[in-house]
């Protein structure tokens, strides 16, 4: 990584954060991939799974074949962070660090194309629609790993509250599984003085969320982890009649599929005892979203060769998140790691999703670096 290389990453990146772009609508970004993967005379194929790109470097004869990842979507959200090279969308902002991880792939890509001691072929994997999108199940459906047959997969997400460039690397669970629940309750509209004519979906609704906190609190395993969290209620139009229909939304999270059931089991006996208890008709949906990310032995251990190749301090005592990745999809069909580089001090509004989050600049070297030698490090091991 040479001081030059390491200023065309951050002119890169801070690019890329002033022109933020939702997800499935990357194609901007995208074409910006393109154009410095052709400056560094790497080859790739794009519109994989919307606007998706896979580049390729092949040296050598070695047969092995293996995959790095990062993601490029923005989200909805306002930029309150005054930077010069703030979002210039308004409503949309790098608030991830998917402009990071784009740039450090880029970053890689470069180091890998300069470096001539390794063998084999790596693909390199632009993903766009990670914020609950679909984008890894996309790019899947559309033949990754029939087009592209890598033998492993790797990625990494920044991590603020991690000192900067250290690397975290999890034996097994890295992130949760789970899925967006959507509550209807349906109840008959009236007067609010005359609440006896009426069903009162605001009150059923309210029982409910209370009733909801015990699918955890006392249907979960103890030891096993697990959250509910419901964000956002509607219902009623004027402070005098009693509301029609409300409805609640929110997620659900765990790190073990069997959980799963336990989690839905409960939601469906609270629903149905609510709209017995209250007259009304409770009908809840479930979106279930990406699966569990597990890392795999082999593949844990080449991240941390990895980490310690390019002397990062290694963290392998943090716990797993209950946040998700879609990552997930790719060690579904492949084995795999993915890790956690450290952003550095957590200040308040600066956490991930927050208006005020920004990637940190000085871990590019860090996580381009890493990623080239787990790409190495995964080619050279049986």
């Amino acid at each position: 990584m040479t001081p030059e290389l390491q200023q065309k990453l951050t002119e890169w990146r801070r690019h890329l954060h002033a022109h933020p772009e939702l997800s499935l609508q990357e194609k901007a970004t995208a074409a910006f991939v393109q154009d410095r993967l052709t400056e560094l005379g790497i080859p790739f194929e794009a519109g994989i799974g919307g606007h998706g790109i896979v580049a390729t470097l092949t040296r050598g004869h070695a047969q092995r074949r293996v995959g790095v990842r990062a993601d490029m979507d923005a989200l909805p959200i306002t930029e309150d962070t005054g930077l010069p090279y703030a979002s210039k969308i308004s409503g949309v902002m790098h608030a991830c660090g998917h402009d990071g991880h784009t740039t450090s792939l880029l970053g890689a890509a470069a180091l890998l194309a300069a470096d001539t001691s390794w063998s084999g072929a790596v693909d390199f994997i632009f993903q766009p629609a990670e914020e609950g999108f679909g984008g890894s199940r996309a790019m899947v459906a559309a033949g990754l790993f029939d087009r592209f047959p890598m033998e492993r997969v790797f990625g990494f997400h920044n991590w603020p509250g991690l000192a900067a460039g250290t690397i975290a690397v999890h034996d097994g669970v890295v992130m949760a599984s789970g899925g967006r629940i959507t509550i209807s309750i349906e109840g008959h509209a009236g007067h609010a003085g005359m609440p006896h004519l009426t069903r009162d979906p605001v009150v059923a609704a309210g029982h409910l969320i209370v009733a909801l906190q015990s699918v955890v609190a006392r249907g979960v395993d103890p030891l096993d982890t697990a959250v509910l969290s419901l964000c956002t209620i509607e219902g009623g139009t004027a402070p005098n009649q009693i509301a029609g229909r409300v409805t609640i939304r929110g997620t659900l999270r765990y790190h073990r599929e069997a959980v799963k059931d336990t989690i839905l089991d409960g939601i469906e006996r609270t629903c149905a005892g609510i709209a017995t208890s209250f007259g009304v008709k409770v009908t809840p949906e479930i979106v279930w979203g990406v699966g569990v990310v597990v890392n795999t032995p082999l593949e844990a251990d080449l991240a941390r060769i990895a980490a310690e190749k390019v002397q990062a301090p290694v963290r392998r005592d943090l716990a797993p998140s209950m946040a998700g990745e879609d990552f997930a999809h790719y060690l579904q069909q492949r084995p795999g790691a993915f890790v956690w580089i450290g952003n550095g001090e957590l200040r308040d509004g600066a956490e991930l999703h927050g208006p005020r989050y920004d990637f940190n600049d000085a871990i590019l070297p860090v996580a381009s670096s890493w990623m080239a030698e787990v790409a190495k490090a995964a080619l050279a091991s049986n």
